[in-house]
Parts: C-alpha cells; structure tokens; sequence
C-alpha cells in the first residue's frame, strides 16, 4: 500500500470538479478540529474549493476505552488558548451527557457519503455540525437524535435520508473497515491528511509536546502553530503555484 493507494486517498473528482482532501480523524480529536477550521478557512479565504473525504481513525477502538474526558480537556484548552478565532468552550453541560462514544458521529458522517443521502458535501458539512456541537455547544453529538437534529440544518443533507440510512446500519462497516486500514503503518493517528501525489501529513503545522504523559497529569504544551501548511496544500491540490 502507497500514500496514493485508494484504500488510502481520495483520488477522483466530484461536484464541480473540485479536488478532493481525505483526512482520517475522530470527531473527538481537538487537534483534528483544529486541522479542519485551519484547511477550511484558508479554502474560503483563497478561494480554492475543495471536498473532504473524511475516513475514521476511531480513538475509542484503537484504545479501547471512550477517550477520557481529562485528556479532552487539556488539549482543548491548550490549542483555544492559542487559537481563540475557534471560539471553543469548556464543557457545561451536565457531566452525565458527555458523549461516551463518538462511533455514532462517526457512523453518521460515513453514511452521509451515500449519494441518496447527500455525498462528500453533505458528509462534510455534518462533520463542521458534529465538531461545533460538540467543541462549543456542549452537546452530545453521540446520541442519535442530536446527530439527526443537526443534519436538519446541513443544506446538501437530506435528513431523512440519513435517518433511514442508519436504522439500516450504514455507516458502521465503513467506519470498522477504515480502523482495520487505520491500524497499518500508513496512518498515523488524528489527523493524518493525504492528497494525491503522495502528499500525506500527520497533525500538520502543530508543535507540540506533552510535559508527562496524560495519565501522571502531565499538559501538552502548544509551543507553535504554522498554518501555512494548508494554502500549501490546497495550491497543490489546484495544481496553482
């Protein structure tokens, strides 16, 4: 398997003929949300459009436990500090409707993809539902009628068609074949963004380093942030300098 293998990479072209990113995450992954807001907002700012395909890299399978809400935490505040333009908040809502599993978003956004229900763009605008529920509504995007509740108001999402397109379990043998691949050596964790011609980026722009590990208590240190790695990729996608 190579960073171009489709098992991998999104290589075709779809809607308008916009080039296609895929970017392996969990939901749940703060530094993914970041990779995504930065990606998105350099799209809108320079204008060079682009579909996210987006594959599973499902934390709770890999670790076998729901992600600790502590390690959440940390990182979230860390990565807010430095980027306050995300407008994240603490966590408000009660303690006992944090969500304690993400494969349902991560389900849901999978059987997006389906062109009945509304494809790569409608995939994609249900993952920026699921993440700002999630990152500044203290919601819980693990339950199935929050998840529905927000694709009411993704405009290229049919709603009910994702409804039926989960109570057939769509969605959740993408999102176990896309962790069996996960586990080889060409994925290395949320996020872990490829593109063709070989392009394939692990976390990119981020330093970072923890001072002990999450269980001692230790914080990850945010020392920089380089956007810079998203108008590079995108003016690579588009073919443009």
């Amino acid at each position: 398997m190579t960073s171009d293998d489709p098992a991998l990479v999104n290589t075709e072209r779809e809607e308008g003929g916009w080039p296609v990113i895929t970017i392996w995450s969990d939901i749940g992954c703060p530094w993914a949300a970041l990779a995504l807001h930065t990606l998105r907002a350099a799209s809108a700012r320079l204008e060079l459009p682009v579909l996210i395909d987006h594959r599973a890299f499902p934390l709770e399978l890999f670790n076998r436990e729901s992600t600790p809400k502590f390690i959440v935490d940390v990182e979230l505040s860390a990565i807010a500090a430095r980027r306050p333009e995300l407008g994240w908040r603490r966590w408000s809502a009660p303690e006992w409707t944090y969500p304690s599993s993400m494969l349902p978003a991560l389900e849901a956004v999978q059987a997006a993809k389906s062109p009945a229900v509304g494809g790569l763009r409608a995939s994609d605008e249900l993952d920026i539902a699921l993440r700002r529920a999630f990152y500044t509504e203290s919601r819980s995007v693990g339950v199935h009628a929050v998840i529905l509740e927000l694709a009411e108001d993704c405009e290229h999402l049919d709603a009910d068609a994702l409804a039926k397109a989960l109570r057939a379990g769509e969605g959740r043998s993408e999102v176990y074949g896309q962790w069996d691949i996960a586990q080889g050596p060409h994925v290395q964790g949320s996020p872990h963004l490829f593109a063709p011609g070989g392009y394939a980026v692990h976390n990119p722009g981020v330093t970072c380093r923890w001072t002990d590990s999450p269980e001692n208590g230790g914080f990850p240190l945010f020392e920089a942030y380089d956007e810079g790695w998203a108008e590079e990729l995108l003016r690579r996608v588009h073919g443009a300098g």
